[in-house]
């Protein structure tokens, strides 16, 4: 028989199974509550998946049905709330994702991988394309964050950990992007045969 991997491994799993801890609440009310924190900032989110996610957090015991409701002609909606072992696993996944680092496999690191396909000559420009993008984005998270004076800080700090990471990887592109222009040798022979005429 196989093994049922933990639902709190999908990260919407683990944000519904989070706002359930505010409150006991339909799959509907979740759709509009993920929708209006704008929780594709952080998380992979598709709506068709919501109904998906409650299921596999219902079959494994994490939440349960509290009641049905209906709200004149619509349909019924069923009501969830987390089980106090839904709460237990919900506590013991938040400690492991904040304090084990995981791999995370994001595009521009594959990408730079197999960077020897395009020829040191285009990099650069490529680079400076990057450059100007991460600037557009971290002028976002600043303007996100100023906006929101009044906001507890902690509903923030998704956008303070990505504008970090922004800077980060904006230094990386300066370098690396001056390192291509100044002497594309220092990084071997190969790339640079490999594009010879």
């Amino acid at each position: 028989m196989a093994v049922r991997r933990d639902p709190l491994h999908n990260s919407l799993a683990l944000v519904v199974l989070a706002y359930l801890i505010e409150r006991p609440m339909h799959p509907y009310e979740l759709g509009k509550l993920l929708k209006g924190r704008n929780a594709q900032r952080s998380i992979d989110y598709k709506h068709a998946s919501l109904y998906m996610v409650v299921e596999q957090l219902t079959r494994a015991g994490y939440i349960e049905a509290l009641h049905t409701e209906r709200d004149g002609q619509r349909p019924e909606r069923t009501v969830y709330q987390p089980t106090e072992s839904g709460r237990a696993r919900l506590r013991e996944r938040m400690r492991e994702m904040i304090s084990v680092p995981a791999k995370e496999y994001r595009q521009f690191e594959a990408a730079l991988s197999v960077l020897v396909v395009l020829s040191p000559a285009e990099v650069p420009a490529l680079l400076e394309q990057r450059r100007l993008a991460l600037a557009e984005q971290a002028e976002h998270q600043r303007a996100v964050v100023a906006a929101a004076p009044e906001v507890d800080q902690v509903f923030l700090i998704e956008y303070h950990y990505r504008l970090e990471l922004i800077e980060a990887e904006q230094r990386f592109v300066d370098s690396f992007r001056a390192l291509i222009q100044q002497d594309p040798t220092t990084l071997g022979q190969f790339w640079q045969q490999l594009h010879s005429p």
